[in-house]
C-alpha cells in the first residue's frame, strides 16, 4: 500500500502542476518564441522532478547487470524484477488474490499501471541523451528539447548503436561496423551491400523531415529552427533506442498512450502497423507516418509546419524495401522451426520452453518461428485497478494491443507498448498476474531463461 498511498497523496500537487501546464499552453499561443521558451525552461525542473519521483516510487532503478546475459553486441541485460510491491506484499501472495480482490484492496503495483510520458501534458517526441549526442556529433542536428529530457536511465535501454542484420546477407553478421548509421556515413557502409533502390530507401529513412516539436515554426520545442526528425532517429540502425512519444489518435490527452519505439527488425513478417494497427503494410505506415503521426494527427499543423508528402512509387516503396531487409539477431540455440535445439540448450531453457508452450500459455499469442500471431489482444488489465490519473496520464483501459515478435526480445527493453516493464523479469511477473497463471518461482526463472534464448 505504501507506493499507492504516496501516489495518492501526490495527486493534488500533480493536478496543480497539470493545470499550470495547460494554462501555460494557452498563453503560449499569444507569446513570442523567446517568452514562451523562458516559461517552458523555467518549468522544466519541476516536471522532471515529478517524473523522477514517480519512477523511483514505482521501480528499483539500480544498475544491476546480469553476469551471463547480454544483448547482441555485448551490453548486459538488466536482471531482476524492478517493479515495487506494497509493503509486506510478495509476488506469490499477490498472485493468490483474484483480480477483484486486488482492485478492492488497491494492491496492483503502480509499476504495472500505464507509464506517463516524461511530461504527459506536453507530449511529443523525446530522445535519449546518447542518441542526441551522437547525432549532433555526426550531422550537426540537435534533437534536444528545451522543455524536457528523456526519463529512463540508460542501463534500461537497448544497446547503442545497435547492430544491423540483413535478410539478404546473413553471412555478413552485423553490417553497422559498430557505428550509428547517418546521412554522413550510410553510403560508405552500404554501397557494396545494397542495390541503388535500397540505398535510396535507406537515405530517405535517414533524412530529417519537419515534425510537431522539431520544425521551423515558433511553437517548436528546439531552440534553433530544426530540419526535423528522421525515421531512424527513433529506429536507430533499424532497431530502437527507446525514444518515446504519445499516440496521435487518442483523445482527450490524458488517455493518450506513451509509445515505446518498436524495433524494425523482422518487419517483413509483420502485418499490422500504426498505433491503432489500422495500416496493413509497411508501405502504408511509411507514407502516413509523415502525414499524421509526425504531427499528432493534426492536419492543420502538418500543413503549417512543413509536411513532407512522400511519393508512393519512387520513395515510399524504396524505404519499405530497405525496412523489409532488417533481420532478427542470430539465435544459435533455435532450430529451423524456432524451437530450442536440445544439444545446444540448458535444462532451464528447455523447461522454460515447455512452460512457454504449456502452462504459461505464451504461445497462444506468440507462435514460432517468429513468436507472433500478427494479431491484437485485449488483456483487460483494468480489472485489477481503479481508474486514477497520475502525472497527467489516466490509468484506464488500454484496449487491444499488438502481439510483437519475441525473436531477439532481450535486445529491446523496456517492454509492453508504453515501456512500463523495465526488464524481462518484470514482464514475466506482469503476465503471470494478468493471465492468472499461478507460476511458481522455478517456472518463472526457467521461462525467463527461454526468453533470453530467443
Amino acid at each position: 500500500m505504501l507506493v499507492w498511498s504516496r501516489t495518492c497523496r501526490l495527486r493534488s500537487a500533480l493536478s496543480i502542476l497539470a493545470l499550470a501546464c495547460f494554462a501555460l499552453t494557452a498563453l503560449a499561443a499569444d507569446e513570442d518564441f523567446s517568452t514562451q521558451t523562458k516559461h517552458l525552461q523555467a518549468d522544466k525542473p519541476k516536471f522532471a522532478q515529478r517524473q523522477q519521483i514517480l519512477l523511483s516510487e514505482r521501480y528499483d532503478l539500480a544498475d544491476l547487470p546480469a553476469k551471463n546475459n547480454s544483448m547482441s553486441r555485448g551490453k548486459q541485460v538488466q536482471e531482476g524484477v524492478r517493479v515495487k510491491l506494497a509493503h509486506g506484499m510478495t509476488w506469490d501472495k499477490l498472485a493468490a488474490f483474484s483480480p477483484e480482490e486486488v482492485r478492492e484492496r488497491q494492491l496492483w503495483p503502480t509499476g504495472f499501471l500505464p507509464l506517463p510520458h516524461p511530461h504527459h501534458e506536453s507530449g511529443g517526441m523525446v530522445f535519449p541523451k546518447y542518441l542526441i549526442e551522437e547525432t549532433q556529433k555526426q550531422t550537426g542536428r540537435d534533437l534536444t528539447r528545451f522543455d524536457l529530457d528523456f526519463d529512463l536511465p540508460d542501463h534500461f535501454l537497448p544497446e547503442f548503436p545497435a547492430p544491423i542484420y540483413l535478410t539478404t546477407r546473413p553471412d555478413l553478421g552485423d553490417v553497422s561496423q559498430g557505428k550509428l548509421v547517418t546521412l554522413g556515413n550510410f553510403n560508405e557502409l552500404f554501397k557494396e551491400i545494397l542495390n541503388p533502390k535500397q540505398l535510396e530507401g535507406l537515405r530517405l529513412l535517414l533524412t530529417p523531415f519537419p515534425q510537431q516539436q522539431f520544425n521551423a515554426t515558433e511553437d517548436r520545442r528546439s531552440l534553433k529552427a530544426s530540419q526535423g526528425v528522421a525515421c531512424f532517429d527513433c529506429h536507430a540502425n533499424g532497431h530502437t533506442n527507446a525514444s518515446t512519444h504519445t499516440v496521435g489518435d487518442i483523445r482527450p490527452n490524458e488517455h493518450r498512450h506513451r509509445i515505446d519505439t518498436p524495433s524494425l527488425r523482422g518487419v517483413n513478417i509483420q502485418r499490422l502497423f500504426g498505433s491503432q494497427r489500422a495500416l496493413k503494410t509497411v508501405e502504408d505506415f511509411t507514407e502516413f507516418e509523415q502525414r499524421g503521426a509526425y504531427f499528432d494527427g493534426i492536419p492543420a499543423d502538418a500543413a503549417r509546419k512543413g509536411i513532407n508528402v512522400l511519393e508512393r512509387g519512387s520513395q515510399v516503396q524504396f524505404m519499405a524495401e530497405f525496412q523489409a531487409l532488417l533481420d532478427f539477431p542470430p539465435a544459435p540455440k533455435l532450430n529451423l522451426f524456432g524451437r530450442l535445439d536440445p544439444a545446444k540448450s540448458s535444462k532451464n531453457e528447455l523447461r522454460g520452453q515447455e512452460i512457454f508452450f504449456g502452462k504459461g500459455r505464451c504461445a497462444v499469442c506468440h507462435a514460432p518461428p517468429y513468436y507472433t500471431d500478427n494479431n491484437m489482444h485485449n488483456l483487460k488489465v483494468e480489472r485489477f485497478f481503479k481508474e486514477v490519473t497520475i502525472n497527467g496520464r489516466t490509468a484506464s483501459a488500454d484496449g487491444p494491443i499488438k502481439t510483437f515478435p519475441l525473436r531477439g526480445i532481450k535486445d529491446s527493453p523496456p517492454y509492453l507498448h508504453d515501456g512500463r516493464l523495465l526488464t524481462l523479469a518484470d514482464t514475466v511477473e506482469f503476465f503471470n498476474l494478468v493471465l492468472e497463471l499461478k507460476l511458481d518461482e522455478r517456472d518463472k526463472k526457467d521461462l525467463l531463461a527461454f526468453l533470453l534464448a530467443l
